[in-house]
Formats: C-alpha cells, sequence, structure tokens
C-alpha cells in the first residue's frame, strides 16, 4: 500500500513538474501597447515580447535576428496592422509556420491619414481639405477600438489554450471595464469642448483619439514625408491663427519642422508618445495635455 501511495505521489509531482515546465504562452506582439492588452488579458499565462522596441519606429522597423529566433517557439503573433508588419509578416509566418498570426485590427474600419492641411481663413477646422491617405494605424489610441482589439486577442488565447478559457475571459472582463472607464475619464476631460480643441501634431498618430472625442488634430508631415516650404507657411499662419502654442512630438521622428513651427509661433516642442506601454495611463496624460495646451 505504501509502495503504491509513493508511486502515486511521483506521478503527481511528475505532472507538476510537467506543467510547470511548459511554462507560459510565448506571444509576440508588434507594438508596446499591445503587450498591455495582451497581459491584461492573458495574465500570467502568457510571455509576452515586443518587436519594435522603445524609441523605435514602426514604420521602418526591421525584427533582429535574435527576434526571428525567438519566434520559432512562439505560439502567437498578435499582428495589428502597423507598416512594417507589410514587408515582414510573411517571414515571421516563415520562421514558424506553427505560429498562429493574430490580427487584432480585424473589425476595426480605418480612417485614412489626414493630409497637410490646406486651411484658408474661411475653413472652420484645419482639416477641412483633407485628402485621400493611407489607412491609419493608430488604432490603440482609442479606447471603443481597443475593445474590437481586446475581443479578438481573447478569442486567439482561447483558440490556442482552450483549457483556461474561463481566465481568460474573466481578465477579459476586467479588461473591457478598465476600458470604459477610461472612455468615460477622457469624455469627461474634453466634455463641453468638442469642436474646439485643435491640436498640433508632427506625426498624425492621434486622429482615432480625436474623432472618439470631437478633437481636431493638424499634422505636420503625413507618411514620413516633411512639409515642403509653402506648407510649412501654411502650418504656421493656421498656428499662429489658432492660437496654438505647443507641437507634439514623438520620440520615433525628427523635430526638425516642428522646431521651426514653434520657434516662429513663439510656442514649444512636446513630447507626445502614442507607443508608451503604459497605455491606459499615456492617454489619461496625453488627453490632458492636449486640453491644458490650448486653453
Amino acid at each position: 500500500m505504501k509502495k503504491m501511495i509513493v508511486i502515486l505521489t511521483f506521478c503527481l509531482c511528475l505532472s507538476a513538474w510537467g506543467a510547470a515546465g511548459a511554462g507560459p504562452i510565448e506571444v509576440f506582439v508588434s507594438i508596446p501597447p499591445q503587450k498591455y492588452f495582451v497581459e491584461k488579458i492573458g495574465g500570467g499565462l502568457v510571455q509576452v515580447s515586443v518587436m519594435v522596441p522603445p524609441g523605435a519606429s514602426p514604420a521602418t522597423y526591421e525584427p533582429k535576428p535574435r527576434q526571428m529566433s525567438a519566434l520559432a517557439v512562439t505560439k502567437a503573433y498578435m499582428a495589428i496592422g502597423v507598416p512594417f508588419e507589410k514587408n515582414w509578416l510573411g517571414k515571421i509566418s516563415a520562421a514558424n509556420p506553427k505560429m498562429k498570426i493574430v490580427q487584432t485590427d480585424q473589425g476595426i474600419i480605418k480612417r485614412t491619414m489626414a493630409a497637410h492641411p490646406h486651411t484658408d481663413h474661411e475653413e472652420a477646422g484645419a482639416e477641412s481639405h483633407e485628402h485621400e491617405g493611407l489607412p491609419d494605424p493608430h488604432i490603440w489610441t482609442a479606447p471603443p477600438l481597443v475593445k474590437i482589439q481586446a475581443q479578438n486577442i481573447l478569442q486567439a488565447l482561447t483558440g490556442i489554450d482552450p483549457a483556461n478559457r474561463s481566465i481568460y475571459q474573466t481578465n477579459y472582463e476586467k479588461f473591457v471595464q478598465e476600458i470604459e472607464a477610461l472612455d468615460a475619464e477622457l469624455k469627461e476631460i474634453f466634455a463641453g469642448r468638442e469642436g474646439k480643441v485643435r491640436f498640433m501634431v508632427f506625426h498624425p498618430a492621434w486622429g482615432y483619439l480625436a474623432e472618439a472625442y470631437g478633437l481636431e488634430q493638424i499634422p505636420v508631415e503625413l507618411e514620413g514625408k516633411e512639409p515642403k516650404p509653402a506648407q510649412l507657411k501654411e502650418l504656421i499662419e493656421s498656428a499662429k491663427r489658432l492660437n496654438i502654442k505647443i507641437v507634439f512630438v514623438q520620440p520615433q521622428f525628427s523635430t526638425k519642422s516642428a522646431e521651426v513651427i514653434a520657434k516662429a509661433i513663439g510656442g514649444e516642442v512636446v513630447l507626445a508618445d502614442p507607443l508608451a506601454q503604459d497605455w491606459a495611463e499615456n492617454l489619461r496624460k496625453q488627453a490632458a495635455r492636449f486640453k491644458a495646451a490650448l486653453r
């Protein structure tokens, strides 16, 4: 009897060791905010690696050899539609054919990137003459769109690991509550200011945030192109007319044109990074900065 108990105990230990050895599910994401999303839903059941590190641009990034090697043991790659994926997703998939490619932007209708504004004094908005452009990939800047991404992440994780479906579902529901609370907070920040808050940004990364809360972003560059002298003059005139004193920039891009505009309007250049990993706190801070800068 004692021998049977010892054998049973040994088998149970082996089983526990095997489960522990299996470890969390290895997941790759394209940008830091996605790490926040996946960890909120996956909790300790996932190990998330970010392809594009802080300070690098999702438009031009090229994966490092060590990252391509790490993909060989990755269960899923969570894509979001940033430009570098167009050239690299095929190669990423080829590195591990068994890896699941998840389009977390599935179901989201994307706006077009705003062109350089051509503003006339009669026009009410700086983007009134918006031209057709590329789809705007910055869908993580608006809480309502993050809810859609969260649903796609939930479906992917439960598909990979159905045994822990209830854990993922519980985490997902908590995350949705967090998203909705943040959405309500941002609405409160801009309450009564809809259509009145205009902010100038070097790279048009905040279009979905602006669209969700009745704001208006005025972009300096588009598709990585610096404004021409005539466009730069128009931007300076627009900033003066709208009493804009701050040009928001992000660390992944040159600040040369933004500094020229800031100097011409007697203003300043201020950092606004849409790629910060602490997604909720970053949106909260940036929303407050946009509002405060334009009082």
